[in-house]
């Protein structure tokens, strides 16, 4: 009889501790630790016996290569992230909020497969098959093929799998709930969930079928289990979104088969998950321009530019320590724009408490923000209101200098397609295009006036003057 062995393994990143305790020392979770039994001898016999390995045939780097072959899914957001379509073969991991819609965007895409004559199999570990068949009749695809299944023994659902014509997408909802009769620990814990994304993942490569694996995520927003499936999975996209909202955002987190900062944007609606073609009008549609402490950002995600408002609200503390709130974009950021505005500017603002929203429940990630998140901190404590018909974009340094963000052209097509007509921009970029003039657009600029600025002081003098002209108040300098 095998012998059992206990070890305590963090239910987070995967660690083993000797013995129980509070917290991980590998990634600092508190109460992440757990218990479980294994067996000793679950090693495989031909690792046990110590069999000698056989050669294998090395190959060069050089040679030919072909791009791998994809399945277009029908929906061109999805399409998008995923890097032009699924790769048959491949596993995604896909995480996100429980009642954000990942459910419901599976469903819509296995619909669209199966409509085009591909066998799907959407396998339900955590709802009965009435419950899918419900959500389809919700959605209006009752009457696509799909086949389904309600099962959380891998190797069952392997052995299903198996027969009959191979399927082009293998849907597993979710993985957290498989367990395998590898191991005796209880479904949901680390060694079921890396156990039986291997059995699952060694499926999908031998039979070619892609398979998808829905994840369940942590309080912060990060996918459940082990890191190391992360790692095992040749893609992991994120779904995001806010209950406030409409709209949902899948991100790419990572893809072998494509590039990993592509977004695509879906719109909650009684029918479902719709696609959002122009998501910066979606983003600004309720934009209010006429306030102090509002600017658009014209930002890059993958290859898309997209524009958002980004709202600031400074005002006189009265407490010790001043509040930071932020909300869509990193605190730290923030902090640092904060020193370099009160040591490169003079602006005093550690008497105010600072709050901080990108619009929409968006959420920025590249630095080119720091120049909108700047004036619209300045144009609430002058009380300017910005022009309406401005962006901002460009990257500040300690120095105070306002540094150049690659895909300029980009990011001014899309504010002229939206009727911006003039951008504040790093000079690196706009200073051919400074006076918005004919050799600006004789030399394929976009039909955009572009100021130029070199360091965050020029606008705080902008902003400022504007403020003084108007009669309100301007920045407190030291």
């Amino acid at each position: 009889m095998a012998k059992r062995s206990t070890s305590f393994l963090c239910q987070i990143c995967g660690a083993v501790h000797a013995r129980w305790q509070g917290r991980c020392d590998s990634c600092g979770a508190w109460n992440s630790i757990a218990e479980e039994t294994t067996a000793a001898d679950t090693m495989p016999a031909t690792l046990r016996g110590g069999r000698r390995g056989r050669l294998i045939a090395l190959e060069s780097l050089t040679g030919t290569s072909e791009d791998a072959p994809r399945v277009q899914v029908g929906i061109s957001e999805l399409d998008r992230v995923a890097g032009g379509g699924i790769v048959p073969g491949s596993v995604l991991l896909i995480g996100g909020d429980p009642g954000i819609g990942k459910s419901t965007l599976l469903i819509q895409a296995s619909a669209k497969l199966a409509g085009a004559g591909h066998r799907i199999i959407y396998v339900s570990g955590e709802e009965a098959v009435a419950q899918v068949r419900l959500r389809a009749e919700r959605l209006g695809l009752s009457g696509a093929p799909v086949e389904l299944a309600a099962e959380t023994n891998v190797e069952d659902i392997v052995a299903t799998l198996s027969e009959g014509r191979r399927p082009a997408l293998v849907v597993i909802d979710s993985i957290q709930t498989m367990w395998t009769d590898t191991v005796e620990s209880a479904p949901g814990t680390v060694t079921q969930v890396r156990s039986s994304a291997q059995i699952l993942i060694r499926y999908a490569k031998r039979a070619g079928a892609a398979v998808i694996l829905v994840g369940h995520v942590t309080k912060d927003g990060q996918i459940a289990g082990p890191r190391v499936v992360e790692h095992m999975v040749d893609a992991v996209l994120s779904f995001e979104g806010d209950g406030a909202h409409h709209f949902r955002i899948l991100r790419a987190q990572k893809n072998r088969f494509g590039p990993t900062d592509e977004i695509g944007v879906f719109e909650m609606t009684g029918l479902g998950l719709a696609e959002v073609a122009n998501p910066s009008a979606l983003f600004l549609s309720n934009r209010d321009s006429g306030a102090p402490g509002t600017a658009v950002y014209a930002g890059m995600e993958g290859t898309r530019p997209v524009l958002v408002e980004i709202q600031a609200l400074v005002v006189p503390t009265s407490l010790g320590t001043p509040r930071r709130a932020v909300v869509g974009w990193d605190p730290s950021r923030l902090s640092m724009v904060l020193a370099v505005l009160e040591a490169r500017c003079g602006i005093k603002l550690g008497a105010h408490d600072v709050h901080l929203n990108v619009a929409g429940g968006f959420r920025i990630s590249e630095p080119a923000a720091d120049v909108a998140v700047a004036a619209a901190l300045i144009s609430s404590l002058s009380g300017a209101v910005l022009p309406p018909d401005s962006v901002y974009f460009g990257e500040v340094s300690l120095t105070g200098a306002v540094r150049a963000v690659p895909h300029a052209v980009a990011r001014l097509k899309e504010a002229a397609k939206l009727g911006f007509t003039r951008a504040v921009a790093p000079a690196a970029k706009g200073a051919a295009a400074k006076s918005g003039g004919a050799s600006g657009r004789e030399a394929g600029e976009p039909p955009l006036a572009v100021d130029a600025i070199a360091s965050l002081g020029d606008i705080v003098a902008t902003i400022a003057a504007k403020g003084a002209r108007r009669g309100g108040g301007k920045p407190q300098e030291g």
